[in-house]
């Protein structure tokens, strides 16, 4: 029998399955790394405008944090939307195509290696839609219904597509995270939830403990923390999640720069230190990686960092 696996073809393990077993690296940030590409993401499509434009340069990301040692490759599908696509002349069919793309380009890259990798779809918040970095605040005057019926038709899409789990991301608010849940709960994928977050609180403000409370007793999210925040922040936020489920923890934050969206560019300095990462594995975390401004250098780095499982 022909037992060859085609690019498209998942991982002969679970991710639940590999979660038990010890820690996974994940990838660093996309935009960074298509940038150091020379790709232009001034767009308000952001990486999802190279789906359609330069998919080629999404495939060639992936592949470095591939080469870097990420095990869980994320999709380029954070900004993809049908009404983002829409209002660059884009339609239902060719959007709903863009999307499933996103997730063949991360498992091509993947086999690429010759190595067991997993492909998590990102799922990004409404607020990722506006293009106005209401992301980072929540709050958008929306009742979990309407962001329900928001978000249905792209991860209905994205689960489709067959990856290996959803990353409902850089959530900013309870009410969205409330939304996310009701729909995900209809389909058969495995999930996990991360929040952004400020401090001790979600970015909308809410105490994290409440936040991550959300998802105790739903089995199909594997797992829970935070992502795009100051490491800082998320050195706090791996215990409480830790405390508050259960479940493992996922944990990649930004640099520690901020992002300003008037100008549209990152301010401050960088305070990413692979080193952290100890910390947070004996705290709970088991999903591991970096996000905005965090390379493929950090994430080869944080390779090095990590502790294997107790035999």
């Amino acid at each position: 029998m022909h037992t060859d696996r085609t690019p498209a073809d998942p991982p002969g393990r679970s991710l639940g399955d590999a979660l038990a077993e010890g820690t996974l690296l994940l990838d660093g940030g996309l935009s960074n790394q298509l940038e150091a590409q020379g790709c232009d993401l001034s767009d308000a499509l952001w990486s999802a405008r190279l789906l359609t434009d330069a998919p080629g340069q999404i495939e060639a990301a992936h592949t470095a944090y591939a080469r870097a040692g990420a095990q869980v490759l994320i999709t380029a599908s954070y900004q993809a939307t049908f009404e983002g696509f829409a209002r660059h002349g884009i339609g239902r069919a060719r959007a709903a195509e863009l999307m499933a793309g996103s997730v063949e380009s991360a498992r091509r890259a993947g086999a690429a290696t010759g190595r067991e990798l997993w492909v998590a779809a990102s799922v990004g918040p409404y607020g990722a839609m506006l293009a106005d970095g209401s992301e980072y605040r929540g709050r958008y005057g929306l009742t979990v219904r309407e962001l329900a019926r928001f978000h249905r038709p792209r991860v209905e899409t994205l689960a489709a597509a067959g990856p290996d789990v959803l990353a409902l991301e850089t959530v900013p608010d309870i009410l969205e995270a409330e939304a996310l849940l009701e729909v995900v709960q209809e389909l058969r994928v495995p999930v996990w939830l991360s929040y952004s977050v400020a401090g001790d609180r979600t970015r909308a403000g809410q105490p994290l403990a409440e936040a991550f409370g959300l998802v105790a007793g739903i089995d199909q999210v594997m797992a829970v923390g935070v992502n795009c925040c100051d490491p800082a922040d998320a050195d706090r936020a791996v215990e409480v999640a830790a405390a508050a489920t259960g479940k493992p923890v996922v944990v990649y934050p930004n640099s520690g720069e901020e992002w300003d969206a008037e100008g549209r560019d990152w301010t401050g300095r960088g305070t990413f230190e692979p080193a952290r990462v100890r910390d947070w594995q004996r705290a709970g975390a088991r999903l591991v990686g970096g996000c905005c401004r965090v390379g493929p250098s950090d994430i080869a780095a944080l390779a090095g960092q990590l502790e294997a499982p107790a035999a």
